[in-house]
């Protein structure tokens, strides 16, 4: 008696499809949220320049942008990129922002 291997043997099945469908769709959620984070970074640093002269307005500002920052930080860190310096410099975040998110 000859077995023959079935005919689907080395090709995904429905549920590794399935998963790989899914992990697409988280790749790509992934993907937006670090895009509305920079653009959060983006805003949140323009209004610093534009209108962070004044004491108390200042302290408000630099905070709005140490967290949109932060959040954007761990989003990139949750899509696998660990490494922040040239985000810094690409965004020219200004060291009073850094300073509070404890970086040096």
């Amino acid at each position: 008696m000859s077995v023959r291997m079935p005919s689907n043997f080395g090709r995904p099945g429905a549920q590794e499809s399935a998963l790989d469908l899914l992990g697409h769709e988280i790749l790509g959620e992934k993907a937006a949220a670090l895009g509305r984070a920079g653009r959060r970074v983006d805003e949140t640093l323009a209004r610093l320049r534009e209108h962070g002269d004044d004491g108390e307005h200042r302290a408000r500002l630099l905070k709005d942008a140490a967290e949109a920052v932060h959040a954007y930080f761990i989003q990139r860190e949750l899509c696998g990129l660990r490494k922040h310096d040239a985000v810094i410099r690409e965004y020219n975040i200004p060291k009073a922002v850094l300073a509070r998110l404890g970086a040096k």
